[in-house]
This record gives structure tokens, C-alpha cells and sequence, in this order.
């Protein structure tokens, strides 16, 4: 109740510094005379968005009605919100808000490379939801990218992990760590479910992995989250690392995931591995 009575007020203010800010001209009306509110009217905005003047008065002076979605969604196009604006709009009304479905992110600029370029001797890579590969560094590199990766041309962790040979996978103890991988997986499927790039995704995956099929039908579902991880490389042997997972701003379900050594033994081995340059290759 008490978050309620701070939210009235709050969308109050909203709705009438976004009402303030569109002209009459903005939405093909004539500016009228002796007008003296520096944006639209209430009634003006009433009846663009097709509600009744008096509902959407009392919306704007924050008293205890309910608004639907699509009402709300009509008073955003009224306003010209902007996706953030109109996901605040949504909090502040206390409805549920669904995002529109964005583009998956297939790339990551040179800012971002020089983040995790920064980041080594630590590897470190840029995922997407989906765990296609959009950027590494040298560290990444040389934990990951040997011949029998290379070889199979497809720049996605998932898709690597599951048609890789057992014997040539970088990832030790595969029956533990693909599971929580595919239901990470599946906990961002959510927003992307009847998407056509999604849908042939996970049936190709399916198609090429059996196991990826049946992990995908046991419906489990995970956040992404720190995880020690044991890995082998040839010229060093096995490593131990904690992944951890950083949000980037202005990159939607895009992350920078950090390999840190657990011990001194993996610190050691990895200052090895990389004095010695194992792999120059990137993706």
C-alpha cells in the first residue's frame, strides 16, 4: 500500500511533464488561441488516445483507478514515449510490462573489445543471450580456440560444447556443466519464443546434438551466475576458473564473461600459457 501511494504521485508528475513537452503541431492539430498550457491538454490527450476525458484526468492527478495495457499503450503513442519512457510509464501504473522483442546483438564495438583486451592476462569473451561469440581476447583465445574448435566454423559456445568431441573439449565434466548451460539458455528463450532466428537455432542444435535435444526437453530453466569451471589445455593441463558474468549498458542481453583462476596452481598455469602464446587465432 505504502509503494502504491508513492507510485500516484509519481506517475502524476510523469505524465504531466511528458504532456507538457508535445505540441499541438507534433499531432497535426492547430495550435488553437489563447492557449495556455505549453504542451497538449488533458482533453486533447483524452481524446487522441481514445479514453474519456474524465478517466484520463484522474490517471494524471494519481488517484486509485486501474489502466489496462492497451490503454496505456494509446496515452504512450499520444505522448511520444520512447521505449524506457514507456516501460517507466508501465512501472509507475503498476501493470505488467512486456518489452517489445529487440534484434539480437551480433556484434560488439571497439569500446567493448578494448574492455576485455584490458581484462588479460584473464580471458574473457562477449556473449549474447543465445551464447554466440561477439568478441574475445588473446586469454579467451588460448583457453578455447584449439584446431578441433576452429575447425567446426560456427563462432557459438553452445554449438561448440555439444558437436566437439568429449576428448577435444576445452570444458571437463561436461554432464555438469552443459545442463546449466541449455537452461540458461532457456531462461532467455522466454523472450524470444516464435522467433524464427531462435526457433531454426535450437532446431539445428537439436538436429546436430541428441544430448542438446534431450537437455533442451527436460524444460530447466537458470539465471546466468558465477560458476567454478574446470578446463584442460594441452600444453598446460587442467585449469580451475570462476566465470563470472558482467551486464553491458546499451547491449541488450549481451554479457562480458571473466575466467578467473581459482587457485595458485591455475594462476601459475595460466601466466604459462600465456608467456608462451599457445593460440594467435581469434573468431
Amino acid at each position: 500500500m505504502r509503494t502504491t501511494q508513492r507510485r500516484r504521485p509519481e506517475l502524476a508528475s510523469f505524465l504531466r511533464s511528458r504532456r507538457a513537452r508535445v505540441t499541438p503541431a507534433d499531432v497535426g492539430m492547430p495550435p488553437g488561441l489563447r492557449r495556455r498550457t505549453p504542451g497538449l491538454r488533458r482533453e486533447e490527450v483524452a481524446q487522441l488516445s481514445g479514453v474519456g476525458v474524465t478517466w484520463y484526468t484522474w490517471l494524471e492527478q494519481g488517484r486509485p483507478i486501474n489502466a489496462s495495457a492497451q490503454v496505456l499503450d494509446a496515452v504512450a503513442r499520444t505522448l511520444r514515449l520512447d521505449p524506457p519512457e514507456r516501460e517507466h510509464l508501465y512501472r509507475l501504473a503498476e501493470v505488467p510490462f512486456a518489452a517489445a522483442p529487440e534484434r539480437l546483438t551480433q556484434e560488439a564495438g571497439p569500446e567493448i573489445q578494448g574492455i576485455i583486451d584490458a581484462l588479460a592476462p584473464l580471458p574473457a569473451v562477449v556473449y549474447n543471450s543465445r551464447y554466440d561469440i561477439l568478441a574475445t581476447n588473446p586469454g579467451y583465445r588460448d583457453l578455447f580456440l584449439i584446431r578441433e574448435v576452429i575447425e567446426i566454423g560456427v563462432p557459438n559456445a553452445l554449438w561448440t560444447l555439444f558437436t566437439v568431441s568429449e576428448e577435444a573439449c576445452p570444458v571437463m565434466y561436461r554432464e555438469r556443466e552443459l545442463p546449466v548451460m541449455v537452461a540458461t539458455l532457456r531462461s532467455s528463450y522466454g523472450r524470444h519464443v516464435g522467433e524464427p532466428a531462435w526457433e531454426s537455432y535450437i532446431a539445428a542444435l537439436a538436429a546436430a546434438s541428441p544430448y542438446f535435444a534431450e537437455l533442451w526437453a527436460s524444460g530447466e530453466v537458470v539465471q546466468p551466475g558465477p560458476r567454478v569451471k574446470t578446463f584442460r589445455h594441452r600444453a598446460v593441463g587442467e585449469l580451475r576458473m570462476t566465470s563470472q558474468s558482467l551486464s553491458i549498458d546499451g547491449m541488450p542481453e549481451c554479457r562480458i564473461v571473466v575466467y578467473t583462476p581459482v587457485d595458485e596452481e591455475t594462476r601459475e598455469k595460466s601466466r604459462l600459457l600465456r608467456e608462451t602464446g599457445s593460440s594467435s587465432i581469434g573468431l
